[in-house]
Order: structure tokens, then C-alpha cells, then sequence
């Protein structure tokens, strides 16, 4: 996907693969505004419960998502407050297909939505991650709402440690649980030329530091980049890999 908005064009790409895992149950999308351009909304969902349950999951979120940036008019309304009741209005709808469905259907979101004047607005609940990039250099991402993350702020253990602790797929946090999902949100003032945003599950993440994904999106266009994070992301889970999922979006100047 490319959108032109003077004076930039907007590159993204996604990514979905089922890993070694029987079924899929990340949901990935990227949705650009129906009515104005430059205004895209991204999104990765991966879903939990059962074979079905988390493929619903993300699915409704997929689904929410679409129904509340349709409504949304950028440039007017505040995309804080958009990504904030895609989160609550997510969760509160896989509450309900959990009513008429034998799982116990939860999803994680990890979402961005870049504004026409180049002002962007992440959101995420879960491990699911987003990272903002300029050029090779991370600035920022975001932290998990896990177990593991909790240990890492309170010293007990390593970012290292973290990915090969036998507990670091429990959550603490995420949507359609019982508790209301946690709403982090952080805003980017300007984009500039040469960043990029990453949006990933953790079938993803978990397989590279942010100096190698860096040096990915510096180096190649966002779909080539796409391909190769999710290649070898492949190698190295050596058969054990989860479901993985990324939406990638890269801000150049027109030339």
C-alpha cells in the first residue's frame, strides 16, 4: 500500500504467517480512511482460547476497529480518544461472543494511526508491541502488560532472561477478560522523513533486539522488509515458532 499526501508518501505492508502452530489466530490490517487520505489506521490483534476462540477474538477486533475509523473524522476528532474506545469497545464485544461460545476468547491489539499532518497516535493492551523508528534507531516502544515485564521493572530479571522464562506468555493484562484491559497510549508529535512504525505479535518480536529490526526497515522497502522479518523469524523459532503477524508503515518524501 502507498499513499501520496504532498509533501510525503506513506509506504506500509503487512505481514501473516501461521508459524509452526495448527491454527492462525493473529489478525493483522491496515485501513486507510476512506475519506481522507494520509489518515491510516493499523493494527495487529493476536487472539487466545482455543483452537476458534482466539481467531474470533481477533477477528472482532478487526471487525470494531473498521466499524469506530469509519465514524472517525481525522483532523476533528482526537485519535487518542479513537484508538481508546477501539480498545474498550473490543473488549467488550469478545466479552460477548464469549457468552455464546464454549471458549474463552482474549486478543491482545497493538495499534497505530497516523494522521495527515504526520502526527501519530499508538495504543496497545497486551504483548503485542508497537515500535516507532527513525531511520535504524529505535525511539520508542511499547512495554508489555506480562509477567515477565513486571519481574524486568522490578529488577528481578533481565530483558534477556525475559524471552526464555518459562512463564513469559502469561499476560497481565489484555482484552476480553474479566478485569477492563489496560489502555496505554502514547502520542509522536511529527513524523519525519525516514520513520517508520511497527506494529507485531510476539510470535514476531520475541525472535530479535530492536538494533536488528532497525537495520531491516533502514535497509529495505516496507514490504521487502515485511518478508524478511517474518523469514527469519521462521529460522530461528526452528520449529517451535507461534503465529506471527506485523503491520509496517514507513514515512518518505516524494521524489
Amino acid at each position: 500500500m502507498t499513499i501520496v499526501v504532498a509533501p510525503f508518501r506513506l509506504t506500509a505492508a503487512t505481514g501473516l504467517h501461521k508459524g509452526d502452530r495448527a491454527y492462525q489466530q493473529d489478525q493483522v490490517e491496515i485501513v486507510s480512511h476512506e475519506r481522507t487520505p494520509g489518515s491510516v489506521l493499523a493494527l495487529v490483534a493476536d487472539g487466545m482460547g482455543g483452537k476458534s476462540g482466539g481467531r474470533k477474538a481477533a477477528d472482532q477486533v478487526l471487525l470494531t476497529s473498521r466499524q469506530i475509523f469509519e465514524r472517525f473524522v481525522p483532523l476533528e476528532d482526537d485519535p487518542a480518544d479513537m484508538l481508546r474506545q477501539v480498545v474498550q469497545e473490543s473488549h467488550l464485544m469478545i466479552k460477548l461472543t464469549a457468552i455464546t461460545s464454549e471458549e474463552e476468547p482474549h486478543s491482545t491489539l497493538a495499534a497505530f494511526c497516523i494522521s495527515p499532518n504526520l502526527e501519530c497516535d499508538v495504543v496497545h493492551a497486551g504483548d503485542s508491541r508497537v515500535y516507532h523508528f527513525r531511520g535504524a534507531e529505535m525511539m520508542r516502544r511499547t512495554v508489555d502488560h506480562s509477567f515477565v515485564q513486571r519481574l524486568i521493572d522490578e529488577g528481578k530479571i533481565s530483558e534477556e532472561a525475559a524471552n526464555t522464562h518459562p512463564q513469559s506468555n502469561l499476560l497481565t493484562g489484555c482484552l476480553g477478560t474479566h478485569a477492563d484491559p489496560p489502555i496505554a497510549l502514547w502520542h509522536i508529535d511529527k513524523l519525519e522523513f525516514g520513520d517508520s512504525l511497527l506494529a507485531c505479535s510476539d510470535g514476531l518480536w520475541h525472535y530479535f533486539t530492536p538494533k536488528e529490526i532497525g537495520a531491516i526497515l533502514h535497509a529495505l522497502p516496507p514490504r521487502e522488509a515485511s518478508e524478511m522479518l517474518i523469514s527469519k523469524a521462521r529460522q530461528r523459532a526452528r520449529g517451535g515458532g507461534d503465529n506471527l503477524s506485523l503491520a509496517l508503515a514507513r514515512v518518505d518524501p516524494l521524489r
